[in-house]
């Protein structure tokens, strides 16, 4: 939906209802900032005014299970032929594609599947801390990978996360090891306890036994930038060194020192000098 000033402020898609933040100069070129877990379009609160700055406007949707008409209760609704889908809907319906696509944690899981099936609709592809999920499956074979992945193993187990998630104070234990500032970790699970929230988050981890593989080991063609930190519990150098293989088209691997996972919130500094060049690339 649009409003009198032209901005973007949700989208439909099966009957579902996406809200979407839409700022900076209205004739900018078009960023969308797809979010991870267990966060929402807040995330970029750092990063976009940054973006802004250059000039480019940012559209940055509540993906599926945080907005509140967009949190189907099946696991299945979350494969990820749908999560592509949902961002394929936002950039056509608004109508300004090619965009940049930037995309951190399941955020960036989103971006490299359509980047690899559409790249009639991506200018440049920038994927934080995620690799490409032919790497990520690699390194789970070849490394300490599945052992950092346990939380995905974890979140299987029915209704416990989802009250883990909504009480928080595990969780938020959990995020702070991880890195995560204390008014971050906050501002992320207060919205665990609305209706459906918690149980949409999880279920991105609990549909990926229902996803087929698909382009999973498709190369991308569009210009690509990997941003991967070394302070990354979750994530290890493994997939990240092996992410090149899936990239047909110009690609750099850029690593922040002594940075955590959580790289739009703790390094937006960094993150905005490694994207200004690469944005301007196409």
């Amino acid at each position: 939906m649009n409003t009198g000033s032209g901005r973007i402020v949700s989208y439909r898609r099966g009957g579902l209802v996406f809200d979407v933040r839409d700022e900076g100069p209205i004739d900018g070129v078009p960023v969308v900032l797809l979010h991870g877990f267990p966060q929402d379009w807040r995330s970029w609160d750092a990063l976009a005014p940054l973006l802004h700055a250059r000039g480019y406007r940012t559209l940055a949707p509540n993906q599926r299970g945080c907005s509140p008409g967009a949190r189907p209760r099946s696991r299945w609704a979350y494969r990820r032929a749908e999560l592509t889908a949902d961002v394929v809907e936002l950039i056509e319906q608004a109508d300004l594609g090619p965009v940049h696509l930037v995309g951190h944690d399941w955020g960036a899981a989103v971006a490299w599947n359509l980047a690899a099936e559409r790249p009639d609709l991506v200018r440049t592809l920038s994927a934080l801390s995620v690799p490409h999920p032919a790497a990520f499956a690699r390194a789970v074979l070849t490394s300490s990978q599945i052992v950092k992945s346990w939380y995905m193993f974890a979140f299987q187990v029915p209704w416990l996360p989802e009250r883990l998630l909504a009480s928080g104070d595990a969780v938020r234990r959990q995020l702070l090891r991880s890195g995560m500032s204390v008014e971050v970790a906050d501002r992320d699970l207060a919205p665990m306890r609305e209706q459906g929230r918690a149980r949409g988050a999880l279920n991105w981890y609990r549909a990926m036994l229902f996803s087929t593989p698909g382009h999973t080991a498709a190369r991308v063609r569009v210009p690509t930038l990997h941003v991967w930190s070394d302070g990354d519990t979750a994530l290890g150098a493994k997939g990240a060194a092996l992410t090149g293989r899936y990239v047909a088209g110009p690609y750099r691997l850029e690593t922040l020192r002594g940075v955590s996972h959580w790289i739009p919130d703790e390094a937006p500094e960094q993150l905005d000098a490694l994207l200004a060049p690469h944005l301007q690339r196409a």
